[in-house]
């Protein structure tokens, strides 16, 4: 009976999976080309790792794969069928499929069913990959040329690219919104319901598109290439890198190093850091497609680029909960201090930052890529989904007093909703790895069960870390067989870690690269535990030793502030205490749910903490800072000064326009010129104006005497240019050259006497500079 039951899992799924690093196993038959280089580790195929119940992962997985249920494929194709001339069969998406980035959506999904058939081999996600592939089809035959997608203007920008007619910024190619970035979507999710899927006819239409890009860029002259490429372009190299490795045929890996910037790339191969005012996730899929062009052709200099820019990203850019950028920028190396906001950690970043790391982990497995791993998948991945309703954050905000903002389910759609939908259904990819030499390495505490079944081993981990500090491992084998089973040792680790083998605790030591190593002929039914005790302790920013975060175990804690939003002093607690052993003071309320709590050291008022993944309904803060007795006096002090300031200006208040809220804006007349957005900071909402455009508004005033017109500013805001009109005639010209992150500020701007005789009220524009933006502007007074 055993050795039926064995057979039937080996043969249980016939379509193999593998993680999405691509890095395949050996002698694996969809690529006929492996890699060049010796890679001293291999992922598992996703159907041979599934996630146990009970954890916050298969939680996270469950709410995803209902989520990709809800959405309806024929909707996502809208725009495809439109753009091929066709007719459509669903009304388009909101928020971006309805604009510039139309069609980037479909390509997720794609890979994200795609996955959870692989790992669950349910029939339903595999129907919707053979659904859209063959819609695809469809469209890329009526539009003749192999390309096909869904982008705005997509043929008059790339005819005028292969003519070499190229006008193009950070995101504007060609008047097109960062178009070979969709593209770049679109490919990898029909390469991807090739492999997990093994739809032949994705692999069809994928290689049409990667005929037509080699149409469109081969004619390029190295300058016109290199101006093109100044405009975001996703990971066309990695794709068209994948793509060799599937079908063989080198053109696509020369097309790929077409994808290849001397204003980046070329510095981090000479391992110059770059990244100071560069905009994050625009660059991390470069250094993805380096290493795997470095794993397929082996050129050194790809190497250096995909792991220093890893190296450089992880300890100089990264917040701690692994996820990086402010307003999806990079600042200056180890200066994080000062941008702390509403829009840090962009969770697309995180998605590649892991991305790249599996593949730094098969050229030379190491605890300190696997501790990133862990670190980020934790504290940023996972905590950037709703776990009642499976929604996504698009930043991950770490502002002292933020809130978590969801996506909405259909109306949406933003970059980090689309790599969301993979982010919770791979749980399952990173856990185990096999070793080159047959070893196998554990790199996750997640319950799980591996069906190794080239070995006819099935490994399950049965833990409820992190809300315990231990983990189980049990092994069912068809025979005795011996092979070193590498377990990590955890970073936080600090108290050591004890190992038991079928209860008899072992003497070992972690190996250079920071593993134990239990090498040994293996029995079946082999039990191996370990204990790793937890304690509270605290990181701190790079930049300031007095701002620290405060973690357990692996996992970074938010301190709870309730569901309204706090005051910016009395309603956010600071660390008043010259202790800084945070042992002393932070202690446990409830550890069977990681509940904690500040003890005599917090004021205004001590603060409940639970990690931070598990906190979503509330606001909450992060990071704290340490204040001496005297420190909090002043600041105090600060606080008192503003508030006087603001009853001051209450007193001269004629008018007050709340901007970018509905009633007020209706109220106050509202009109718009151009493309004007809303968006919110620190609680308060603002407008902005782009490209030439304007917004005006009505502002009531006291006739015939002086009237002041406040606006208020933040100061994360730069390069901002506009006007100020008043009744049609400017009165004054702004530059935003930026500020404190995440304070605001008032700029006042007198009246001329002459534009407000015998009025009582009057009309407000601020108007954007020729290609420019005007704002944001954050409120309006009058003031008298």
């Amino acid at each position: 009976m055993k050795k039926v039951l064995f057979l039937l899992l080996s043969l249980s799924c016939f379509v193999q999976g593998f993680a999405q690093n691509y890095t395949p196993l050996k002698g694996d038959k969809r690529f006929k080309v492996q890699p060049s280089v010796s890679l001293k580790a291999y992922p598992f195929d996703l159907d041979q790792v599934t996630l146990l119940e009970g954890s916050p992962f298969k939680n996270a997985m469950d709410k995803d794969a209902a989520y990709l249920l809800s959405i309806e494929p024929q909707r996502l194709l809208h725009r495809f069928y439109l753009n091929a001339g066709l007719p459509t069969h669903g009304a388009v998406y909101g928020g971006w499929e309805s604009e510039g980035l139309s069609g980037h959506t479909l390509g997720h999904y794609l890979s994200a069913c795609a996955m959870m058939y692989a790992s669950s081999q349910q029939k339903a996600f595999k129907d919707r990959v053979t659904e859209i592939v063959s819609a695809l089809a469809v469209c890329q035959k009526a539009r003749k040329t192999g390309y096909v997608g869904a982008i705005p203007k997509e043929d008059s920008i790339f005819t005028k690219v292969a003519k070499g007619e190229i006008k193009t910024g950070g995101f504007d190619l060609n008047g097109g919104w960062s178009p070979w970035y969709t593209v770049h979507k679109v490919m990898a999710g029909l390469v991807d319901a090739y492999l997990y899927c093994g739809n032949k006819q994705a692999l069809q239409v994928v290689e049409g598109m990667a005929d037509w890009t080699g149409k469109t860029v081969n004619p390029l002259s190295p300058e016109l290439l290199q101006k093109m490429l100044k405009c975001e372009y996703g990971g066309m190299a990695e794709v068209l890198a994948n793509l060799y490795a599937i079908t063989g045929k080198k053109v696509y890996l020369d097309l790929s190093y077409k994808f290849y910037d001397d204003f980046v790339m070329l510095p981090l191969s000479k391992r110059i850091n770059p990244m100071a005012g560069k905009h994050s996730n625009t660059n991390v899929p470069k250094a993805i497609g380096s290493a795997r062009q470095y794993e397929l052709a082996g050129q050194e200099s790809d190497k250096t680029i995909a792991s220093f820019f890893w190296d450089i990203m992880v300890h100089h850019h990264s917040y701690v909960i692994g996820g990086n950028s402010n307003y999806e920028y990079c600042g200056e190396p180890d200066k994080l201090n000062e941008h702390l906001s509403d829009n840090t950690c962009e969770t697309c970043n995180t998605y590649n930052m892991l991305k790249l790391t599996r593949h730094l982990f098969c050229w030379q497995p190491n605890s300190e890529l696997s501790n990133y791993y862990e670190r980020a998948l934790y504290n940023h991945i996972l905590a950037s989904q709703n776990p009642e309703n499976g929604m996504m954050c698009y930043f991950v905000p770490l502002r002292m007093g933020t809130k978590k903002e969801f996506s909405d389910q259909f109306n949406t759609f933003t970059c980090c909703v689309g790599s969301g939908m993979e982010n919770h259904v791979k749980y399952n990819e990173s856990i185990y790895f096999q070793g080159a030499e047959g070893s196998l390495f554990v790199n996750l505490f997640i319950p799980s069960r591996l069906n190794w079944k080239e070995k006819g081993l099935i490994l399950t981990q049965q833990t409820q870390y992190p809300t315990q500090n231990n983990t189980q491992f049990s092994l069912s084998l068809r025979k005795s067989q011996t092979f070193a089973l590498k377990i990590r040792k955890p970073w936080w680790a600090t108290q050591g870690v004890d190992i038991a083998i079928n209860g008899q605790k072992q003497t070992v030591k972690a190996d250079d690269s920071g593993y134990f190593v239990l090498n040994r002929t293996w029995q079946n039914k082999d039990q191996i535990s370990l204990t790793m005790p937890m304690q509270i302790y605290s990181e701190s920013m790079p930049d300031n030793p007095d701002r620290i975060a405060l973690l357990y175990g692996p996992l970074v804690l938010a301190g709870q502030l309730g569901e309204k939003n706090p005051d910016p002093v009395y309603g956010i607690p600071v660390l008043l205490t010259d202790n800084k052993n945070v042992n002393q003071w932070v202690k446990s309320v409830d550890n069977s749910k990681l509940l904690f709590k500040t003890n005599a050291v917090a004021v205004p008022f001590d603060v409940t903490l639970q990690p931070f993944y598990q906190t979503y309904q509330q606001h909450y803060s992060v990071y704290w800072d340490y204040f001496t007795k005297a420190g909090w006096e002043e600041k105090k002090a600060v606080y008192e000064a503003e508030k006087k300031r603001q009853q001051e200006i209450e007193a001269r208040t004629i008018d007050n326009f709340r901007i970018g809220e509905m009633q007020p804006e209706r109220d106050h007349n509202l009109s718009i010129d151009g493309e004007s957005y809303v968006s919110d900071a620190l609680g308060r909402t603002g407008r902005e104006v782009r490209k030439g455009g304007s917004f005006s508004f009505d502002m009531k005033v006291v006739k015939d005497k002086p009237n002041t017109l406040l606006l208020t500013y933040i100061g994360d805001d730069k390069n901002s240019a506009f006007d100020i009109l008043v009744e049609g005639q400017v009165i004054a010209s702004q530059i935003l050259k930026g500020g404190t992150t995440g304070k605001f500020f008032d700029v006042t701007y007198p009246i001329p006497n002459n534009l407000i005789e015998n009025k009582e009220k009057v009309q407000i524009t601020i108007k954007a500079h020729t290609g420019r933006t005007a704002g944001r502007v954050f409120g309006a007074r009058i003031l008298k």
